[in-house]
């Protein structure tokens, strides 16, 4: 029987071997989670239209169409009850830092060309 001192030292080696393997085998790039970095940086790059100091970037605008997309919500106002029952999930998965309603998101985006 492994004392309590061997068990967690045995834990641990066991964790980090784990995570060596997976390191070796996620390809880091084809994930979502890459392709959400991807559109946000290319996001960034589309930069501000609007004068003064809005409250939503542009790239949380844009994040946040993707993200309607990308989840096929088949509507903005399906989009906008999932903005209020999931905006945690969101602000997580698209790392939004404001979600806009459905109307300040066609504010901001309809001056944009396409």
């Amino acid at each position: 029987m492994l004392s309590l001192d061997e068990t967690k030292k045995f834990q641990r080696q066991h964790r980090i071997e784990q995570e060596k393997w997976l390191s070796a085998t996620v390809r880091k790039h084809l994930g979502a989670d890459a392709l959400i970095r991807s559109m946000r940086t290319s996001f960034e790059q589309v930069g501000e239209t609007r004068k003064g100091n809005p409250q939503i970037s542009m790239e949380d605008a844009l994040m946040s169409s993707y993200a309607m997309f990308s989840l096929k919500d088949p509507s903005m106002l399906a989009f906008e009850r999932r903005r209020r029952t999931q905006e945690h999930n969101l602000k997580t998965v698209y790392k939004l830092k404001a979600i806009p309603c459905d109307t300040q998101m066609r504010t901001i985006l309809d001056p944009l060309p396409p």
